[in-house]
């Protein structure tokens, strides 16, 4: 959506036609949450005529999953068979729910992976005979739909392998704070430990095993252990996939006129230039505004994806986390401030010069300049002092 309007803007005449394997025309997914505690309504969430998305002559057909593409014609092949000829195409076709393997049961009624609209209307529906929900992992999605479900005064259980939650958004001694929120508004977190099974019967799940020999009663079981890119479509294409498809700066892939951007594309981390996938939705929007522009013929470089860039709330405590943030074993400055209610942590390179990351919790306040800083690869040396006190502001950069 965000490519095919930025296309739009510049381009009023061609057609664009966007083709998505969901019953649901686009909408929002970041707030699919909210349906599950009954805050919004799917029309609330629709993303047409909302915001930027309000660009006309755009074509969405729904219930519309590509199988196949053919770079000769060109041309995209649906399930049912129907061909689609371009000139231009545009992969956006995004990752789906990770569910383990080797978790027995995985299929039982009363199991979610919360992605899709569909999925939290199931999730939504369920609720009525649940009163104890078990959430396997402890990332963003899984932790909101925790707190939509002790809204709706279901009791839950946050499961997590690793020894913090949030692990792969902040450091382990970042993540403190966020525990202790997580723990004043209900939920219930056993870490250190993993799911082995779920246990049902002819009402759907009645329970979770773990692999410390215990087994937790409950009605639903939330998974949220990552995501895989959509690719298998481009088997024989002649795409390049390397894990998810390859993407210049300018989301261009490995064939003419074919662009990609979202969770499915690969592309760099501007800190280090390494290669890099992620499934957060910032760097989905302004990667599919790159393509879009790159699509409608004006060359735009893509500034680059940060493996770790979410901004929100999580209980009653907002917080930030960019850039590099995992220094263990890496050669960074770091500085870090805590109080009852607020933390921050901010990491430069080994020789200062250059800010690489930052955690804020409590306090965001400027955030976005931070950002900036990190992308832009600045020389912080007549700003470093603010950085490190937290009394940056736009002023500092102009100057």
């Amino acid at each position: 959506m965000a490519a095919a309007h930025a296309i739009r803007s510049r381009a009023s005449g061609g057609k664009i036609t966007i083709l998505s394997e969901e019953p649901d025309p686009p909408y929002f997914r970041l707030l699919i949450p909210f349906l599950v505690s009954g805050k919004k309504r799917p029309r609330d969430m629709a993303m047409t005529r909302s915001g930027p998305y309000t660009g006309t002559a755009i074509h969405v057909q729904t219930n519309a999953r590509v199988v196949s593409y053919d770079p000769g014609g060109p041309c995209v092949t649906l399930a049912n068979g129907t061909r689609y000829g371009c000139q231009k195409v545009l992969f956006a076709t995004g990752s789906r729910p990770h569910v383990p393997p080797e978790i027995q049961g995985t299929d039982a009624e009363g199991v979610f992976a919360l992605r899709t609209l569909a999925d939290a209307r199931h999730m939504a529906a369920r609720v009525e005979q649940t009163n104890h929900a078990v959430m396997l992992g402890g990332g963003l999605l899984n932790l909101k739909a925790a707190f939509a479900l002790l809204e709706r005064g279901v009791k839950v259980t946050l499961v997590v392998y690793s020894p913090k939650v949030l692990s792969q958004l902040m450091g382990p001694d970042d993540a403190g704070l966020i525990r202790h929120a997580l723990e004043r508004a209900g939920l219930v977190i056993l870490t250190g430990t993993a799911a082995t099974a779920i246990v049902s019967d002819g009402t759907g799940v009645t329970g979770v095993c773990l692999d410390n020999g215990s087994e937790l009663a409950c009605q639903m079981v939330c998974i949220g252990k990552g995501v895989r890119p959509n690719v298998e479509f481009l088997e024989g294409s002649g795409v390049r996939v390397a894990d998810g498809i390859v993407a210049d700066r300018y989301t261009g892939v490995s064939l003419p006129n074919t662009f990609a951007a979202g969770d499915v594309a690969v592309t760099f981390e501007p800190v280090s230039g390494a290669p890099i996938m992620t499934a957060l939705w910032t760097n989905a929007v302004e990667m599919g505004r790159c393509a879009g522009l790159n699509m409608a013929g004006i060359k735009t470089a893509y500034t680059g994806t940060f493996g770790i860039l979410n901004a929100t709330q999580v209980a009653d405590q907002p917080f930030v986390a960019m850039g590099v943030v995992h220094t263990a074993g890496g050669e960074y400055e770091i500085h870090r401030h805590g109080r009852a209610n607020t933390y921050r942590k901010v990491v430069f390179d080994a020789d200062g010069r250059h800010l690489v990351g930052a955690v804020f919790v409590g306090d965001i306040r400027n955030a976005a300049l931070y950002r900036c800083i990190i992308c832009e690869k600045m020389d912080v040396a007549r700003f470093k002092g603010q950085i490190i006190d937290h009394t940056l502001h736009y002023v500092h950069l102009l100057r």
